[in-house]
């Protein structure tokens, strides 16, 4: 059988395929010629990442389609509940990535903290005539340790940015409408473990109270952070995104950048992928990332794994 990893998938994964007897094929195939492919190769398995799309034309065009996979979380680029209609197993690894996702959060936060997003585009320009001047441009830093971090969606991701933000010594306050409470597991390397556990509470409350906010939520229609969420924050605030572009009104968070009311923002999803806003870019108090909160040796390898065992378990052990 053929598996099709539109999107890319890790070596270990397509070991482990091979080894059970499939046929693992990685040609990248542009979004209008996938159903084409899918049917002239006989392709029973896709797999994808957030690039391509798994709708109901490509669904409704391979009757031979037996899996749809996503390497990660989110499936908003998946029409799952009709794929499932139609006797299509989708299937998704939503725990691989958690931690990956996490530390790209704080990449961003101990960028914006410390003004790393505008030194590392200013320093190669002034460096050598503006030094002093710089230095003390870029004197106002601020730790994270002692600070509020407000997590807004409190699943596998929300609760793994928690780890690192308690390790860190922050207070941590979380929001989602689903989870009433989690006990955070913080692990040290001598085997010692903590476990603190937080109650959520209202979004209203966790904007007020943050010193810094960070989205873990997945696609929906409608901002989660617009206007009115935002002139409800502490002047300064950081926010940072890692979760879907959409869920952030840029618009209106450029403004409260111009305005310094936020301190920073770090941003790695968009509303407008992959073409984003160039007022998004081009803005001095954003740090950047081009959607890359799974792209580690280590997420990509436990994602290609377990894609792989739950294909080999459907198809081959059944």
């Amino acid at each position: 059988m053929k598996v099709l990893a539109n999107d890319g998938v890790s070596k270990k994964g397509i070991k482990a395929l091979e080894k059970a007897g499939f046929e693992v094929i990685t040609t990248k195939v542009a979004q209008e010629q996938v159903a084409s492919f899918i049917n002239t190769h006989d392709v029973k398995v896709i797999l994808v990442r957030s690039a391509t799309k798994v709708k109901k034309d490509i669904i409704d065009a391979c009757p031979g389609l037996k899996i749809i996979g996503r390497g990660g979380v989110g499936m908003d680029n998946i029409d799952v509940d009709y794929a499932r209609q139609q006797g299509i197993h989708v299937i998704n690894t939503p725990a691989a990535s958690s931690e990956s996702v996490a530390e790209l959060v704080f990449a961003h936060l101990f960028s914006g903290v410390r003004f790393l997003y505008d030194s590392n585009r200013v320093m190669p320009l002034e460096g050598d005539t503006n030094f002093n001047g710089l230095k003390k441009a870029y004197a106002n830093g601020i730790e994270l340790k002692g600070k509020t971090l407000g997590i807004i969606g409190f699943g596998r991701i929300g609760q793994a940015v928690a780890k690192i933000a308690l390790g860190l010594g922050m207070k941590v306050i979380a929001s989602d409408k689903y989870v009433g409470e989690a006990i955070i597991r913080v692990d040290f390397y001598n085997g010692q473990f903590i476990n603190v556990d937080i109650k959520t509470e209202p979004m209203e409350d966790l904007l007020k109270h943050s010193d810094f906010i960070t989205l873990h939520v997945p696609s929906q229609k409608g901002y989660i952070i617009g206007r009115d969420e935002l002139k409800l924050m502490k002047d300064n605030v950081g926010i940072v995104n890692a979760a879907r572009g959409g869920v952030i009104d840029e618009v209106a968070l450029i403004e409260a950048l111009d305005e310094d009311r936020v301190l920073f923002a770090g941003l790695d999803v968009f509303e407008e992928e992959p073409t984003p806003a160039m007022r998004v870019l081009m803005h001095p108090k954003v740090s950047l990332t081009p959607h890359i909160g799974a792209a580690t040796f280590e997420a990509q390898d436990r994602i290609g794994t377990e894609l792989a065992e739950q294909i080999i378990s459907l198809l081959k052990n059944n």
